[in-house]
């Protein structure tokens, strides 16, 4: 039987999983080249998830936000005339 829609987890709603397996720890030390052959598999190092944040940008000066302004001024122009159109 399949899962309802209504019941499965959007994508952007999936978290960033903080703990890596057994087979991605070992591809990230031999990245690093802390992993030799010879080691075991059991018991190995724990390896940091590191977590990329997009920060937005503000305007640095008033010219910049009337700049900004004036674009979304005009581009929502252009979504009504096309609506009209419509």
């Amino acid at each position: 039987m399949s899962q309802h829609p209504s019941l499965r987890g959007a994508p952007k709603d999936k978290k960033i999983r903080s703990v890596h397996n057994r087979f991605e720890r070992i591809k990230e030390l031999q990245e690093k080249g802390n992993w030799d052959d010879k080691k075991s598999v059991f018991g190995l190092p724990k390896v940091k998830v590191e977590r990329i944040k997009v920060k937005k940008s503000a305007p640095k000066s008033d010219e910049d936000a009337k700049e900004t302004k004036e674009t979304k001024e005009a581009t929502g122009a252009k979504a009504e005339k096309k609506e009209t159109k419509k």
